[in-house]
């Protein structure tokens, strides 16, 4: 079995001990599924591990690397993917009970993209119960229990892509598949010291994949670093005409090379200081991103605090997600199996929800238009906005979420109302030894400045290399 310092290497440092053949995807598959039973279970991080599916894949990897004929960057590399990505003949559960013996007879377009580039899938990862669209309180809010921060496992991933934090951060894969409606990359990136990369609305197809609302969801890597997640992006970004939602040709594809020069265009960054509230920001985050913003500034062309545009932004948000969820749980809510969810508040906000008018739904959608033109000029004047990811570290696991880690989050509102791409690195750990993030975010279209300013903090600091000191 390969090391742990081994398994923890990044995607990219993998790819090219894999090209040179110094190490096999077959052994180096074998090693992260050993890991993956061994701490799977203890952080609750996968609905379904496939072992039979990664070997297959990584013995015919091998093959094709020996025979000269190798794909990419991610050619052997083994990986997760969010239960809620259809992946043929295996169980996509979203989450729930009621859903346990659900399986598709194709996969999701993301799954068929990284299929074609040689990726190796060792499992499906743990997450809130239908991607928290019900709305949940506790972290056990899934039908595999509350995921456990690799850092503390007294603590709480964060976010409906809890178990692909988990997975990262424990090195049980090389990176992971996540999805983001509010939050759900960016947060678990945060709380597990990972980098999370949420792409531009409609850069990646949702074909196969749960709704939640048809409007804001988002798949995107959580991975060792932005250069990782730049890799997957490039591979799993495409127009697909079975999504009405992906952009066109010529703007879904992204292109991508980790040789690109970083400096070539200097980043004029923008700093917001009303991200949080000051009452909401814990003393050590803050503290940490302050150190962290050190860094930028002596490294980018430009940095000036920036404050968010006023406006309902949370609550027009709100509105969208609530109502476009409810359409689509339409048949779960009706036939009332939401009693058979995990979370007590899931097994009712799907009733409330339906009762937002349609008026309002259409009120929020005028506020979402407003937000894009406000948020269009003020990227104006900078490449990219930073703030802390969250105000907050990781949260204890019996923590109730609807009343304890509840707080506005406008730049969350505005960059998923307005499908803005965004990458969270770590930067630094609080006085509890727990993670804290760092937030990049770019205008629509411009996913590759969020990528170049996280590349950028993370050539000048090694916090995406500390590892939890997990036994």
């Amino acid at each position: 079995m390969l090391s742990e310092n081994i398994l923890y290497l990044s995607a990219g440092e993998l790819a090219k001990k894999i090209e040179a053949r110094a190490i096999s995807p077959v052994e180096l598959t074998e090693s992260y599924l050993a890991r993956a039973e061994k701490f799977g279970p203890k952080l609750n991080a996968f609905a379904t591990l496939t072992p039979d599916l990664a070997l297959e894949q990584a013995h015919a990897a091998e093959r094709e690397i020996k025979a000269g004929r190798y794909r990419g960057p991610l050619h052997g590399i083994p990986y997760a993917a969010k239960d809620l990505l259809a992946v043929k003949g295996y169980p996509t559960t979203w989450g729930v009970k009621p859903f346990a013996k659900q399986v598709f007879d194709e996969n999701a377009a993301a799954i068929e993209h990284l299929n074609r580039a040689g990726a190796v899938l060792i499992g499906k990862a743990a997450m809130i119960e239908l991607a928290g669209g019900m709305g949940y309180r506790f972290a056990s809010a899934s039908a595999t229990g509350a995921a456990k921060n690799p850092w503390n496992t007294g603590c709480w991933t964060c976010g409906s892509s809890s178990g692909s934090g988990a997975i990262v951060s424990a090195a049980l894969a090389a990176w992971a598949i996540g999805t983001e409606t509010w939050g759900s990359i960016v947060c678990p990136a945060a709380f597990c010291g990972v980098t999370g990369l949420r792409p531009t609305f409609g850069r990646v197809s949702r074909y196969g994949t749960m709704a939640l609302a048809y409007s804001m969801d988002k798949i995107g890597p959580l991975a060792r670093t932005a250069d990782d997640c730049a890799r997957v992006l490039s591979v799993i970004a495409a127009h697909d005409a079975r999504d009405p939602g992906t952009l066109p040709l010529d703007r879904a594809a992204f292109s991508y090379s980790a040789a690109q020069d970083l400096h070539a265009r200097p980043l004029r960054v923008g700093w917001v200081v009303n991200a949080w509230k000051d009452k909401d920001l814990q003393a050590g985050v803050g503290k940490v991103a302050k150190e962290a913003m050190r860094v930028v500034r002596r490294h980018a062309a430009s940095v000036k605090d920036v404050r968010l545009p006023e406006g309902p932004w949370d609550e027009a948000g709100g509105v969208i997600v609530n109502v476009e969820s409810a359409s689509a749980y339409e048949n779960l809510i009706t036939s009332g199996r939401t009693a058979d969810l995990t979370d007590p508040l899931g097994q009712i906000a799907g009733y409330v929800n339906q009762q937002i008018s349609g008026s309002d739904y259409l009120h929020a959608d005028r506020v979402r238009a407003i937000a894009q033109k406000r948020m269009a000029e003020l990227f104006d004047d900078y490449d990219v906005l930073a703030a802390p990811t969250l105000p907050v570290a990781a949260t204890p696991l019996e923590m109730n979420l609807e009343k304890d880690l509840s707080f506005p989050d406008p730049l969350g509102a505005l960059g998923n109302m307005c499908g803005l791409p965004a990458v969270s690195v770590p930067c630094g750990l609080n006085e509890k030894a727990l993670p804290v993030g760092l937030l990049f975010v770019a205008k629509a279209g411009n996913d590759l400045a969020a990528v170049q300013a996280a590349r950028t903090f993370q050539q000048y600091t090694n916090w995406h290399k500390a590892h939890p000191p997990l036994h």
